[in-house]
Parts: C-alpha cells; structure tokens; sequence
C-alpha cells in the first residue's frame, strides 16, 4: 500500500482454542523474520473489532528534498492553521477539518540530513487524511517523501493507549 509499518496489528479467528503462547509460537513459526507476530491475546467475542478500536495512527514521514526543518515547521503550521484541507481522491474531492483529524501539532525533527514529521492522525469510518497528503500539501517546492506508520493506537476518552 506504499507505506511500511511498525507495530502492525491483525484480527485471527480460530477455529478451536490455543493457548495464547503456543499460537504466538506457531504463528512466529510460520513467519518471514520481518512480520513475525511478537505479542497476542485473546479478546472477548463480543469485543469491537480491531478496525473499530484503533483510531489513532502515527506516523513518520520523511521528507528529501533539502527543507530547512524550521521552513518545514512553519508551513505545517500554516496550513493547520487554515483548518480545512481539501483532497481530491477518484474524482471526489472530500474536505477535512484538520483540528478534528490531526489530534497533536505535527513534530518535526532532523535526521541524516533530511527532516522527519511525526503526523498523528484520527482514524474513522469516513477515512483518514493520508499524512503524506498533509505533508505534501504544506511543502510548496517538490520533494520526495516516504511514509512508516509507527504505532496504532486505541482512544479512551483521550487517552491514548496500545491495545495489548
């Protein structure tokens, strides 16, 4: 999907129960070294699913180009500050109330020479912003990104929290 992934979560039903560990195992077994599964728990069968309760996702977007971090920093102010982003996706153009999607001020940071934006982004069953699409759109000069979604996490009345 062009974005990599730290700390990825999935949905497994089963068929017949496992302890915990002894799936962990069999699973990490059965994986390549770079998906290999570190952690798993059983949940109640009535428990929302995992696309419903993880609605917060950050992100890492490296940005090449030559952008001096502070230039970086004030265009991403600047755009949040205008609230809305309008995106166009499949001929339909859907607006977003950035206050509402984007939860924390993007961070910038320099790294080897390039600027990395940590973007926080709300999920929900109307979509997401895509935070390149955010980042792209505060750059005015062209520039090559890379996107890694480093965590997901679920929202319990503003506090924020791994699921397991």
């Amino acid at each position: 999907m062009g974005t990599a992934g730290e700390r990825e979560y999935y949905d497994l039903w089963l068929t017949r129960y496992v302890p915990a560990q002894e799936l962990l195992q069999n699973l990490s077994r059965a994986s390549v070294e770079d998906l290999m599964p570190s952690a798993g728990a059983y949940v109640p069968i009535d428990a929302p699913s995992l696309a419903a309760t993880l609605t917060i996702a950050e992100y890492d977007v490296t940005v090449e180009g030559g952008i001096p971090q502070g230039e970086l920093e004030r265009s991403l102010d600047e755009l949040k500050s205008i609230g809305t982003l309008s995106v166009e996706h499949k001929g339909k153009t859907k607006d977003f109330d950035l206050a509402a999607v984007l939860p924390k001020r993007p961070e910038v940071r320099s790294e080897d020479g390039r600027c990395v934006v940590r973007v926080t982004v709300r999920m929900s069953e109307q979509g997401s912003l895509r935070p390149d699409v955010f980042v792209r759109a505060a750059i005015a000069q062209p520039a090559r990104l890379a996107v890694t979604r480093v965590d997901l996490l679920t929202d319990d009345g503003g506090v924020w929290s791994r699921p397991l």
